[in-house]
């Protein structure tokens, strides 16, 4: 079948919650063919394509990293209203490619925009032809191996050939399969909403599992809804609700160069006209977008390179979300907590280190630390409550809360992450081979 489900089956992720999949179906102006480009050397699907056959409203975000991909390159130079065609492809980041790697996206991008407006001939009464502009790049895997041009471009009239005008569970299954690299899951997710009296859809499919940390957390993310909303509001609402999602997120700390996240609006619902963030018709959508974001960040932290464990780390009563932001991200990307977590160690003087070093204002005299329910440290000092087994019985959890209040004032913030295993350092002392 070409499907990647090597990693998958393979999977020995605790999360099991995580493995729930929602049945993503059909949504109207989106279309969607995954094959096998002998990326890997096998034939597990490694190159997707989503068509939008009337074009897509469209914004995205990207990597802050100094050093970007040649399609990151590629997406920002496009500057069309509408793109008609995004291609994704594994195994390779077409990063640190230079002119060559660029120029093969230059290529790929004139056959996809001959062989598509050929399609729009033949299916079309009122065909479009679809220029090399409005087609913009996915890219993951190795940084700094030559872009395999060749294998992609002969499989484009296949992928084509293959597109497919109506989505099951299937098809969007096979789409996030096909993105994945060292993943073990795919990562779907979806909701509906109104806006006025007008139901919308909202469909998102993610990869990441390692060099995970903002802005952005390494990721592939896409978001396809059947709204009709401009460009200019897309961006709004991704840019602020990315911040609470996938900027919330951390594995390990590095950041990749590769990272996007974006959404297109197909506008085949017809609604009332929104152009403005603050319109009250547009909450119900913006609160939906929110959770499908979460939900998909939330996946790439379950299924973090050698995962056992589901953290979240509530920053809360601090003078500044800037500084409530450094407490969490300090402890969570600290090597030392995040191993005594797997460990299953209580060992609550770690997090104590990663507050000190995290150059936040802390009221230490009413500093409270929490696993759980459980208190540790109450008014500054070890709690007279506090029970050793109690507390080590709770870090045998697949799932572990750690709560922080500084007491300095009243700004929070919430970042989720995994441990730090011995099976993340086999992934990555193995990763090329």
């Amino acid at each position: 079948m070409g499907i990647n489900f090597t990693n998958f089956l393979s999977s020995k992720s605790k999360n099991k919650r995580m493995l729930e999949f929602q049945d993503l179906d059909h949504i109207d102006g989106v279309s969607i063919s995954s094959v096998s480009a002998n990326l890997y050397n096998n034939q597990r699907d490694d190159l997707v394509m989503f068509y939008f056959r009337d074009g897509a409203n469209h914004a995205s975000v990207y990597t802050q990293s100094k050093i970007v991909s040649e399609n990151i390159k590629w997406n920002l130079n496009q500057k069309s209203k509408k793109i008609f065609s995004l291609l994704v492809n594994s195994r390779n980041a077409n990063c640190f490619t230079g002119k060559r790697g660029y120029r093969s996206l230059e290529k790929i991008a004139e056959l996809i925009s001959e062989k598509l407006s050929a399609k729009q001939k033949n299916d079309d009464i009122q065909p479009i032809k679809i220029k090399p502009k409005e087609i913009i790049f996915g890219c993951t895997g190795t940084i700094g191996e030559d872009f395999p041009e060749e294998k992609i471009k002969k499989k484009i009239p296949d992928l084509i050939e293959k597109i497919k005008y109506t989505q099951n569970k299937y098809v969007w299954m096979k789409a996030a399969l096909g993105i994945m690299t060292t993943d073990t899951q795919p990562k779907m997710a979806m909701e509906s909403c109104f806006i006025g009296n007008s139901e919308i859809k909202i469909f998102g499919i993610a990869k990441g599992s390692g060099m995970i940390q903002p802005n952005m957390a390494t990721t592939l993310g896409y978001l396809f809804t059947d709204a009709n909303l401009p460009n200019e509001l897309l961006k709004k609402l991704l840019k602020k609700n990315i911040q609470t999602t996938f900027n919330a997120i951390t594995c390990d700390g590095d950041t990749s160069t590769n990272d996007m996240v974006s959404i297109f609006s197909t506008g085949k619902i017809k609604h009332s006209k929104i152009n403005n963030i603050n319109d009250q018709k547009i909450k119900e959508f913006e609160q939906a977008l929110n959770k499908v974001l979460l939900n998909l960040a939330k996946r790439v932290v379950a299924d973090g390179e050698g995962a056992t464990k589901f953290i979240t780390i509530y920053a809360q009563n601090c003078k500044t979300e800037n500084d409530a932001k450094k407490i969490a991200f300090s402890i969570a990307n600290s090597p030392l907590v995040k191993t005594a977590i797997s460990g299953e160690d209580p060992n609550w003087g770690r997090i104590i280190m990663a507050l000190g070093k995290s150059d936040s204002q802390i009221n230490f005299n009413k500093l409270l630390i929490k696993f759980g329910n459980i208190t540790i440290v109450q008014n500054g000092k070890l709690s007279n409550n506090y029970n050793e087994e109690e507390a080590s019985n709770y870090m045998k959890s697949d799932t572990i809360d750690i709560h922080i209040d500084v007491s300095s004032g009243s700004k929070n913030f919430k970042v989720y992450t995994m441990d730090l295993t011995k099976k993340y350092i086999e992934i990555n002392s193995d990763y090329r081979s």
